[in-house]
C-alpha cells in the first residue's frame, strides 16, 4: 500500500513533463505567429515553466520522503 502511495507521489513529476513540452511547443507556435512579440512570450513562458517544475520537485521530494522514511 505504500508503494502506490510513492507511486502517486511521481504522478506530479510526469504530469509537469507533459506540461512543460505542451507550454514550450505553445511558445514556438506563438513566437513563429509573432516574431516581435517573443520577449513578453519568452517571460511569461519562463514563469509557468517555473512554477510547473516547483510542482513536480514537490512531488518528487515527497516521493524521496515517503520512501526513505517507510519503516
Amino acid at each position: 500500500m505504500e508503494l502506490m502511495a510513492i507511486a502517486l507521489c511521481f504522478l506530479p513529476c510526469a504530469a509537469a513533463a507533459i506540461s512543460m513540452g505542451l507550454a514550450t511547443g505553445k511558445a514556438v507556435d506563438a513566437v513563429a505567429r509573432q516574431p516581435e512579440a517573443s520577449g513578453k512570450i519568452n517571460s511569461v513562458m519562463l514563469l509557468g515553466m517555473a512554477l510547473t517544475e516547483a510542482t513536480a520537485i514537490y512531488g518528487f521530494v515527497t516521493a524521496l520522503l515517503m520512501l526513505f522514511t517507510k519503516v
